[in-house]
């Protein structure tokens, strides 16, 4: 740590002296962007635009845009407001002299338009589909989040009713559900899993592949979200990446922690911009110098373009590929041990694009086809390098989408439908072999599935402040025996006043069963979609212009999800966390006969804050869940979940210092989760766990502080990032669950990482 320190302070002082433009001289920066109706995503022409704390400003011309040059670099605030629309502050603008910063504002209709009253902008933009459990994050709010590694998941892992399995793992468990129950899009485009060395099944890992350089904001829900989506019961997690530049070529080049790459942006010729990166991690050279008996590296590679085929209409491409891979070095017989106790996890990954966005003139149309692969190569072997467990699977998928919004302002004003759907072919192989079990388990298969989808949602507002709205939605999957699944969705949203807002949504969600689970025995075609009724009420409250709390409750019920017959304890809620392996019996990817018999209950109470940077140079984000989850296998015994964590408490926030420095913070505690004991009386299959006491035990309490430093340095025509990321700054010990050791004959609980600084580096031009 007094190395990196020294190296960090070292950096900033030979850089100080070329430094060619000082923070408030007249300089080249701009902001550019659009302004558009939240609702139709049309242009707003006419809109204002002015940065707050400045004399400048402009007005959007017919197709929505505006540019505002000849600004000093620092972090500014812009206020934009619109004749019939809700004003709306957006900050974290951060103008370099590197690019224009551009912005896309998305503005809500005005509820009630009274003549001769002002409407008081603030800074939090409300989404009226999904209007509880719901939190956006700018792009600059996500990246000098403290131990967050620039990294889309783990900054959303400090909302509320988000637990953590372990520092180095991105797991979303969302009120009480499993990794395997979270949708994520990238531009609209449905991808299984976002992370490196991702769990089949699941949808986790330890470090996401999205560029966090080209996305615009992210948007996460955690419950109550509507008719939209489908097929995952827990959360929606949305990316909304940025355009590239329009004016010239420009780029970026970064060594952060674990990785180093390479962004490039800039004009396809006059109506159209393109972005492209590549990043290769540097953790075999760490791992190797550290002396490992194992290395995981990875490379990914990202791409995307924008173009405008006309006025009303517009296409778009993404691309993103991501190669993992784990080489091990039996050198001795204690590398030889060291590896049977890690499964292999190589793969590549697949996610590609095309949407197409067409305006009218009360709603749009967008349509998109996409396609993901995910090819998966486990392995795991004993000390002799004799196999205990293969699988080589291939989930290849393509996705035709439709989502259509028609604004009914004339029949009733302020009321839209939108409906659509979506149909899908999934190509699943496998090559399986588990010797773990008698007789051994050998599957070849290779299979086609069929998904596809229709919804229909209705948003109106009654007695003009009560919104209502109510969607309804049909899944229907060929792998299993009972394929149709309908669902509701319902929300009420009523402000008291113009900062007191009440919300109450309920619905009921559906999840079909991951393909892997399917594969092993014919029985689990049998089993059904799993199903979850939810509730959540919500009261949110304005402090101030740039200070918003909140508290919201939910319940939700889980019925018909798939639990094991032959290990009548387990539910595969409690799977999928972790790395997995023999350790678990292999228990993630469902390789037994299944069952839709497994009920469970999630519960909790969530209090949220949030100061968003303003004139007031602080900004931060609290967050308390209080929260109980359970879940009952073949057995009849209800038993917490794996994820249990009653108490979970973050805090993050920082300090502007100035235009050039930052200082940022975080804090997080949670209470124990559940764990089984393993001692030698326990079962060898399933990693001598004392089956007869699952879950009964917990682990001690979590808390960890982080602290960051950031330092931008302006030069004429780029600009240089420096930042130095200090976790777990006063080395907190983080318990974790007990391994049996075959040498040792008993449980052992693995060493946990101590203080861990780290240093990046970027240069953008």
């Amino acid at each position: 740590m007094r190395f990196c320190l020294s190296l960090l302070l070292s950096l900033l002082s030979s850089v100080s002296v070329m430094i060619a433009q000082e923070p408030g001289e007249a300089g080249d920066g701009i902001i550019s962007g659009v302004v558009v109706d939240q609702i139709t995503q049309s242009p707003i022409p006419g809109a204002t635009v002015r940065v707050l704390g400045t004399s400048r400003g402009a007005a959007t011309n017919s197709d929505g845009a505006f540019r505002i040059e000849g600004l000093p670099i620092g972090t500014y605030r812009i206020e934009v407001s619109s004749v019939g629309f809700e004003p709306l502050i957006l900050t974290d603008i951060v103008v370099t002299t590197a690019r224009p910063q551009s912005v896309r504002v998305e503005l809500n209709e005005a509820a009630v338009e009274t003549e001769g009253v002002t409407i008081r902008p603030d800074y939090f933009s409300r989404n009226r589909a999904t209007p509880t459990s719901t939190q956006t994050l700018q792009n600059e709010e996500i990246r000098r989040l403290p131990g967050g590694f620039e990294d889309v998941v783990r900054a959303i892992s400090t909302l509320p009713g988000v637990a953590q399995v372990s520092n180095g793992r991105n797991d979303l468990l969302v009120r009480g559900g499993a990794p395997s129950e979270n949708l994520y899009l990238i531009d609209g485009v449905e991808s299984p899993n976002i992370n490196h060395f991702g769990t089949q099944g699941a949808g986790g890992g330890p470090l996401s592949f999205v560029n966090l350089d080209f996305v615009r904001e992210t948007t996460f829900s955690t419950g109550g979200f509507g008719a939209k989506y489908g097929d995952k019961i827990s959360s929606v997690l949305t990316i909304d990446l940025r355009d590239g530049r329009t004016d010239q070529t420009g780029g970026k080049a970064t060594i952060s922690a674990s990785q180093f790459g390479l962004n490039l942006e800039g004009p396809v010729t006059e109506n159209g911009s393109y972005l492209f990166s590549v990043r290769r991690s540097y953790l075999d050279l760490i791992f190797r110098a550290a002396g490992f008996s194992f290395v995981p590296e990875y490379w990914d590679f990202f791409g995307k373009f924008d173009y405008k085929l006309g006025q009303n209409d517009r296409l778009s491409g993404l691309v993103i590929a991501a190669i993992d891979q784990v080489k091990f070095f039996n050198d001795d017989e204690d590398d030889a041990f060291d590896n049977s106790r890690i499964l292999d996890n190589t793969q590549n990954q697949l996610i590609a694009g095309l949407t197409w966005k067409h305006l009218f003139s009360n709603g749009y149309v967008n349509t998109t086809l996409g396609r993901t692969l995910i090819a998966y190569e486990f392995n795991q072997a004993d000390t002799l390098l004799n196999p205990i467990f293969e699988n080589n699977s291939t989930e290849d998928e393509f996705n035709l989408r439709i989502d259509a919004l028609l604004q009914l302002g004339q029949l009733i004003k302020g009321s839209d439908l939108s409906f659509g759907g979506n149909v899908k072919t999934v190509g699943f192989t496998t090559d399986l072999l588990l010797q773990q079990v008698e007789p051994k388990l050998e599957v070849n298969l290779d299979e086609r599935f069929y998904k596809g989808a229709f919804y229909a949602q209705l948003s109106s507002p009654l007695f003009e402040k009560l919104l209502v709205t109510l969607g309804g939605r049909l899944d229907w999957f060929s792998g299993i025996e009972e394929e149709l699944y309908p669902s509701y969705r319902s929300s009420l949203s009523y402000p008291f006043t113009d900062r007191l807002r009440l919300s109450l949504s309920a619905g009921r969600y559906f999840q079909s069963p991951s393909y892997i689970w399917l594969a092993a025995n014919e029985e689990n075609r049998k089993l059904k979609s799993i199903k979850t009724d939810v509730a959540v009420l919500g009261l949110e409250q304005l402090l101030s212009d740039d200070f918003k709390v909140s508290v919201e409750a939910y319940r939700k019920i889980y019925n018909d999800y798939p639990a094991s017959t032959t290990r009548p304890y387990l539910v595969l809620a409690n799977t999928g966390a972790g790395f997995g392996g023999a350790d678990e019996g292999f228990a993630s990817f469902g390789l037994e006969p299944l069952a839709s018999a497994g009920t469970g209950e999630a519960y909790g109470v969530e209090f949220f804050a949030q100061k968003k940077l303003s004139e007031s140079p602080w900004y931060g984000i609290a967050s308390l869940s209080i929260n109980k989850g359970t879940f009952t296998a073949i057995d009849g015994v209800e038993r917490p979940s794996n994820f249990d964590q009653r108490v979970i408490f973050n805090v993050s926030g920082g300090w502007k210092i100035s235009d050039t420095w930052e200082l940022g913070t975080k804090f997080r505690f949670a209470t124990g989760r559940p764990y089984t004991p393993v001692d030698s009386t326990g079962d060898p299959t399933f990693g001598y766990q004392v089956v007869d006491q699952y879950n009964t035990l917990r682990l001690d309490p979590t808390h960890q502080l982080d602290l960051r430093v950031d330092k931008r340095w302006p030069f004429s025509g780029w600009n240089l990032i420096t930042y130095i990321d200090i976790q777990n700054i006063y080395n907190s010990k983080s318990p974790t669950p007990p391994r049996w050791n075959s040498r040792t004959r008993v449980g052992e609980v693995s060493d946990p990482i101590g203080i861990l600084p780290s240093i990046g580096v970027s240069a953008e031009w």
